[in-house]
């Protein structure tokens, strides 16, 4: 069982971090939140835990069965990194609606004022979220109330599109919490999409992502990566940004996984772990970081071949401590 104030810990300071985004669903349907440094935000009421700002939120609900699992992927000549949030599998919300769905006033709502405004389900069916629009304006409710009943209503619906997009709310709730999302959100805030293709597929994560098994991710954090900003454009390679992840993955990633990679990097011994498509993907991560570190701490790659001897390259914050 994980350590429940270790957990608290890790959102909290993901959240005090304004580099760090999140993402809440499931594969082919999720919102994300993020902010700029100098967005206005503020905690939640009532003592829970999340953000509002103007163009959305965050709300997170621990819960003792909330597994942080940190991992990293092979991406190209890059990689990507997360902290999925997940619960075991038969964890689920308590009804999966396939139909749209009137749910009343949305108690739930991060704000105290959006409290009053309706929730309709989408009737997405999903295992993990809820799919929902917030709205108290007339034409919204009319055009939602309509609808009830049928299959589920893409947010991109003409019918939706032609509302002011600022009278609605995409909503995803689910067991460990909720994002929201403005309708007029804008370019670089919180965001939302729902793909049903590949909602179809039937898959809780991508298959290049190692979840252990008995696991379902209901979340992502997502820290700052050493290699791209927020917007996902490359920058400079950070070491600081490095080693802020490869703490985060030797506290919650796989052991083994871990040890493979910093092998990868010049620390440590090969571990005892049969070849498979999660080690050849560490061991093409370690290589794109060991080219990286290289590039930026030259001084560091002669400290790591006079102490191991083997040519391969370690952060320079490691190596020099």
């Amino acid at each position: 069982m994980c350590d429940s104030s270790a957990i608290a810990d890790l959102l909290r300071a993901g959240l005090a971090d304004a580099g760090t985004a999140w993402s809440l669903g499931t594969f082919g349907a999720a919102a994300e939140f993020r902010r700029s440094d100098d967005e206005d935000v503020a905690p939640l009421d009532g003592g829970r835990l999340g953000l509002v700002s103007p163009r959305g939120g965050i709300g997170l609900r621990l819960s003792e069965a909330l597994v942080p699992f940190a991992y990293e992927t092979a991406l190209g000549e890059t990689w990507s990194h997360a902290v999925a949030l997940c619960l075991p599998d038969a964890e689920e919300i308590a009804e999966a609606r396939s139909t749209v769905t009137a749910l009343g006033a949305d108690s739930e709502a991060l704000r105290g004022e959006d409290r009053d405004a309706l929730m309709f389900d989408l009737g997405f069916g999903l295992r993990t979220c809820v799919v929902g629009l917030r709205t108290r304006h007339p034409d919204a409710v009319d055009v939602l109330r309509a609808a009830c009943g049928t299959p589920a209503l893409d947010p991109q619906d003409p019918r939706l599109a032609a509302l002011p997009r600022s009278a609605l709310t995409l909503v995803f709730d689910g067991p460990i919490g909720r994002i929201e999302v403005a309708g007029d959100a804008g370019a670089g805030g919180p965001r939302a999409h729902v793909v049903a293709s590949v909602l179809r597929l039937g898959r809780t994560h991508p298959a290049t992502a190692p979840i252990p098994a008995g696991l379902v991710p209901h979340a992502h954090m997502l820290p700052p990566h050493p290699c791209k900003n927020a917007s996902g454009t490359a920058i400079p390679f950070d070491p600081a940004r490095h080693d802020a992840f490869q703490a985060l993955l030797g506290r919650w990633g796989d052991p083994a996984l871990f040890a493979l990679k910093q092998h990868g990097l010049g620390q440590g011994e090969r571990p005892d772990r049969m070849p498979d498509r999660w080690s050849r993907s560490v061991e093409k991560v370690a290589q794109a970081q060991a080219e990286r570190l290289r590039a930026c701490c030259p001084q560091a790659e002669e400290v790591a071949q006079d102490q191991s001897g083997t040519g391969q390259v370690v952060s320079g914050h490691q190596a020099l401590s």
